[in-house]
């Protein structure tokens, strides 16, 4: 079954006005899209849409990452439709998003495989041969590294 966003409006008598409330399992991420202040303010006529106002405007943003080690990565985003700023919009302009989702798709194959094989799960529950595979792994990885 599809999960479906719901936004509540709420009337506020005193003000006239209709509030969206946010469903409280929902992130919402408001930022400015720019990081370029306008000299001064312009009304811009004309935008008929969505594709115009991001023609016009070219949105983008600096972010910065933290790797594993506490280091940053800092990286221009760029926004030129809607769908940039869903979770594989970001992502494509990200190497360093990519390279997490890299890792996320094979920790997840690695997940999959204890689940599944059961000679690699008794393996690896004996200290002993989990010491063996180890081994057999980390001299894999050193003759990989001396080929190079």
């Amino acid at each position: 079954m599809a999960k479906k966003t719901v936004i509540t409006e709420v009337q506020d008598v005193e003000v006239g006005e209709a509030i969206l409330e946010f469903p409280q399992n929902r992130s919402l991420m408001i930022e400015k899209l720019t990081d370029d202040d306008p000299t001064r303010p312009e009304i811009v006529k004309g935008l008929k849409t969505m594709d115009d106002v991001f023609e016009h405007f070219k949105p983008k943003k600096e972010v910065e990452f933290q790797d594993m080690e506490g280091v940053p990565k800092k990286e221009m985003l760029n926004f030129s439709s809607v769908g940039d700023f869903g979770i594989k919009g970001i992502t494509a302009q990200s190497s360093f998003l990519q390279g997490l989702e890299t890792q996320n798709d094979e920790y997840q194959k690695i997940i999959k495989q204890l689940k599944s094989n059961k000679q690699l799960r008794n393996a690896i529950s004996d200290v002993e041969t989990k010491q063996a595979l180890l081994g057999a792994i980390h001299a894999l990885l050193k003759e990989l590294e001396d080929a190079k």
